[in-house]
């Protein structure tokens, strides 16, 4: 049973929630007038409660009626609901994205740390080539490595690094190099390109464990082990003649496939040869500066720059063909052949001296054959009646140094001990402008007094004299003694 309403407003809300009779009977039962059940004849109380209902339902209908019947707010509804399913799906689809993204990333590092391609300009489309020819590698006593994924393991470096470090590109922002130039003591200068640290560690890996297990050949004297200037020249002493070349541009014209294809001929795979190769040589670049970035421009293609540790190897060893020819070519016209880098040095005593237009000629054709070339005007025939020298070392009667170098050593170190340091020079040394004495005075370090590089360009000349000539650089060692103690530069230096 319902309460009575307590105010006019709802008695009409009930009214219009139901209906007037079905309030009227509702307030008849509430009074007493009324049974709750239909007891009475002809009782309308259940009609008026249908009646009610039917009147709701009515209602109800009426508002969803009116609803359907409004085009706009139909509109506007379908669009909020559309609009909260784009906002729905948008949110879906960037988690999906974001999630797909990261999967793709990890694929990608998953797949940089075993992918052994280099996507470098200019390279052999053969890296995927890995098999190596063993029976080579072991008759040369050389590590099997097939892929970059190999060397990278065997040189201790990650194989991003070693991309790194092999990258070919004719346009780059980074140099594996530093250049400068240096006087030669012929005159003009020479380039030299000196790799950077990490590259530089490489190529020692290279050295230490490719080209010095090789053996080159025994007229070779340059960069070899237990072998020097001296034994270079040693076979010439006393020669009635000796004829001096020099290859020109020796180390630029050796150039990238050549050192591929030494590698090849090891036993190396296509792919291991092309690394070891781009590791090995390098292309002249210019320096552009270009909104304020620095850019390297390969000017001419990748060759051996003089300056890594990897090209004297190198060149011994493409140079054992070229070698064994001239030795055979000496020994057919009575000569004794030697070599030391780019220097080659032929000498011959009796009838044989006087071949040395048909030696010249004969060289100059084996030398182009093997792809090099004769400098045209670095060639000297030198008789007894003047001064016969072999890389730097005199070799008329015995192996001795310049008389005119060895009078100026003397004097610059007779006047070292007697006035000290100050405005003098050796060699290519700069002058020095540093007291000695007020400088010990001052407790500056040895170190900072060698700074100037005269005492170890004096003392290095020294032990130079002596190698050659132990009779004459004994004396020049014992002066370079005096001179330490008398400025007080035996001492170690403070740390």
């Amino acid at each position: 049973m319902t309460s009575q309403p307590e105010t006019r407003q709802a008695l009409y809300d009930r009214i219009r929630q139901s209906s007037k009779d079905e309030v009227i009977l509702n307030e008849m039962i509430r009074l007493g007038f009324w049974p709750t059940a239909g007891t009475l004849p002809e009782d309308p109380a259940e009609e008026i409660r249908r009646q009610a209902e039917i009147q709701q339902e009515l209602a109800d209908l009426r508002t969803e009626s009116r609803k359907l019947n409004d085009e706009k707010a139909l509109k506007k509804k379908l669009l909020k609901q559309r609009m909260e399913a784009s906002k729905q799906k948008q949110q879906e689809t960037k988690i999906r994205r974001d999630r797909e993204r990261q999967e793709r990333a990890a694929a990608w590092k998953s797949r940089q740390a075993q992918d052994t391609r280099l996507p470098w300009e200019g390279v052999s489309a053969g890296l995927s080539q890995t098999g190596c020819d063993r029976d080579r590698l072991q008759q040369y006593h050389l590590p099997e490595l097939g892929t970059a994924a190999d060397i990278a393991q065997a040189m201790g470096l990650p194989l991003g690094q070693l991309r790194f470090l092999s990258f070919s590109r004719r346009i780059s922002h980074i140099s594996h190099y530093v250049r400068f130039r240096i006087a030669k003591k012929t005159g003009g200068d020479r380039l030299i390109s000196a790799p950077m640290p990490r590259l530089k560690a490489a190529q020692y890996w290279i050295v230490a464990n490719i080209l010095e297990p090789l053996k080159v050949h025994d007229a070779a004297h340059g960069f070899c082990r237990n072998r020097s200037i001296v034994t270079n020249a040693t076979p010439h002493v006393g020669a009635d003649v000796v004829v001096n070349l020099d290859l020109k541009d020796f180390f630029p014209s050796i150039s990238y496939a050549r050192i591929k294809g030494l590698f090849r001929a090891l036993g190396y795979s296509e792919a291991a040869a092309t690394i070891f190769a781009l590791l090995c040589t390098e292309a002249d670049v210019e320096e552009v500066e270009l909104d304020g970035r620095t850019y390297y421009v390969a000017q001419s293609a990748r060759r051996l720059p003089q300056g890594a540790p990897t090209s004297p190897g190198l060149t011994n060893i493409l140079c054992r063909r070229l070698d064994r020819r001239l030795t055979g070519l000496a020994q057919e016209l009575g000569y004794t052949y030697t070599r030391y880098a780019d220097d080659l040095t032929f000498s011959a005593s009796g009838a044989a001296a006087g071949q040395v237009g048909r030696l010249l000629r004969q060289v100059k054709d084996i030398v182009t054959h093997e792809g090099f070339e004769v400098h045209p005007k670095k060639t000297r025939v030198l008789r007894q009646s003047r001064q016969q020298e072999v890389t730097g070392v005199v070799v008329n009667e015995k192996l001795n140094v310049d008389r005119k170098t060895l009078k100026r050593f003397r004097a610059t170190l007779h006047h070292i001990e007697k006035d000290g340091f100050k405005g003098k020079t050796w060699g290519h040394q700069s002058d020095v402008q540093t007291n000695v004495q007020a400088n010990v005075q001052a407790n500056v370090q040895e170190s900072d007094i060698q700074g100037s590089n005269l005492l170890s360009a004096v003392q290095g000349f020294a032990n130079y004299v002596y190698m050659v000539n132990p009779e004459k650089g004994g004396p020049f060692l014992d002066q370079v003694k005096r001179i330490k103690q008398k400025y007080k530069l035996d001492r170690k230096p403070k740390r």
